[in-house]
């Protein structure tokens, strides 16, 4: 029996978290939904909670094609430039 690994060695990545927003009060937030059927209804929600709470705003919600697959490269720096912080998640 001929056992083949299917992975393949990753490039060196230089993963880090963002800097965490001194506070949130005013700041504008971006919605990325992801394509599945609930997605755009519960970034809605979510963010609607931060425009309650904290007087914050929506100035522009973006969309991948697949759930599984990380956002284009384009469409992350449109989102930064835009707004303070991005909002995603699932649907399902």
């Amino acid at each position: 029996m001929l056992l083949c690994d299917p992975t393949v060695p990753t490039p060196g990545q230089n993963l880090r978290r963002a800097v965490a927003l001194a506070e949130l009060e005013g700041r504008t937030i971006g919605l990325l939904e992801n394509g599945k059927l609930n997605a755009l209804a519960m970034l809605r929600e979510t963010a609607a909670i931060f425009e309650a709470r904290h007087s914050c705003r929506v100035v522009s919600i973006r969309s991948k094609s697949n759930a599984s697959a990380p956002a284009p490269e384009a469409t992350l720096k449109a989102a930064v430039e835009e707004a303070d912080f991005l909002i995603t998640g699932l649907g399902d």
